[in-house]
């Protein structure tokens, strides 16, 4: 059993962290950079993987929102293979990370892009798995706070790329959850 609090703040912390001291069975974990904490009653059983997916960032401003996404992931039992600040700028950097998640047959990818948003569209023509693209809000000048991102990635040809929306980690979560959760089933 668990529980997620997605988008903390620094101020909130020290709550927690209270009320886990007064409360000897749960658990807590604490992804600062994710702003996201897992409260848990510890459990012996090894649960098994219900699926794996690809986490991509195109810069390190993007890492917030995938962190995010990869505690989500995690908690619910999915492998997550990460390869943060690959972008366009360096486009070299993308290529081996993708073998990577192709080589462990991933089962979606979750691609979390800044700035002119372009990485899910790239990543979504290179690869016969779906993509999910996440416009980050780290953006500015014309087209910022993620507007311009999301425009890119709504306005992208590229089959097989899902958007969600500016900074919706959760979402990329759950949708890519459900989509590797089903395609586990449908392996084994």
């Amino acid at each position: 059993d668990f529980i997620l609090i997605s988008r903390m703040r620094e101020d909130q912390y020290p709550l927690l962290e209270d009320f886990i001291a007064s409360n000897p069975n749960y658990k807590i974990s604490i992804n600062k950079k994710g702003n996201i904490t897992k409260i848990y009653t510890p459990s012996k059983a090894k649960l098994s993987t219900i699926g794996k997916i690809g986490l991509i960032t195109a810069g390190t401003s993007d890492i917030a929102i995938a962190e995010e996404i990869k505690m989500i992931a995690e908690a619910m039992h999915c492998e997550v293979y990460t390869a943060y600040d690959v972008g366009i700028a360096g486009f070299h950097r993308i290529f081996e990370p993708l073998k990577t998640m192709i080589d462990n047959e991933v089962d979606v990818i979750v691609v979390a892009a800044g700035m002119e948003g372009t990485l899910p569209g790239i990543v979504s023509a290179l690869v016969d798995i779906p993509v999910i693209g996440v416009p980050t809000s780290n953006g500015y000048g014309y087209g910022g706070k993620g507007e311009g991102a999301l425009t890119t990635m709504l306005q992208s040809c590229a089959p097989g790329l899902t958007v969600v929306n500016i900074d919706n980690g959760v979402g990329a979560a759950a949708s890519a959850i459900l989509i590797a959760k089903r395609k586990h089933k449908e392996k084994n």
